[in-house]
């Protein structure tokens, strides 16, 4: 951070809490920001949110939440397009929820609901604010 705009910051810190030692307030906040930089927990929920971040990726899981089901399908489901739909695939395979396999000429998708589960465990321990 540059020095200007950490005097600034300064300045400001201690006018919003009236504090007397703006040095020591904006070094703890610098601490724990850099802690929460480097908690491994928000790498996982945002690879897990960003997943998540579409609602034609929630209907995808929510089609798969009862059975395996093929492109095609996904296809009709959404009325979108096989590129369309394997763009939010991949985003949900890279995230780990889901997985293709083969079956005969086609692929189909299986929905790896414990992993959904434990994600959202996660999210919910790391968020919960009550």
């Amino acid at each position: 951070m540059k020095e200007k705009r950490e005097s600034e910051i300064k300045i400001m810190l201690c006018a919003c809490k009236e504090c007397s030692n703006s040095n020591g307030f904006f070094n703890n906040l610098l601490k724990l920001g850099k802690g929460l930089e480097e908690n491994k927990t928000f790498d996982a929920i945002e690879k897990f949110t960003l997943a998540l971040a579409s609602k034609e990726r929630l209907i995808i899981i929510n089609a798969l939440k009862e059975q395996d089901r093929c492109v095609c399908e996904l296809e009709t489901i959404l009325d979108k397009s096989q590129s369309t739909i394997s763009h939010h695939l991949r985003k949900l395979v890279v995230a780990g929820l889901i997985q293709g396999y083969k079956k005969q000429k086609f692929t189909y998708y299986h929905l790896f609901k414990e992993e959904l589960v434990k994600n959202l465990d996660i999210l919910n321990q790391t968020l919960h604010v009550i």
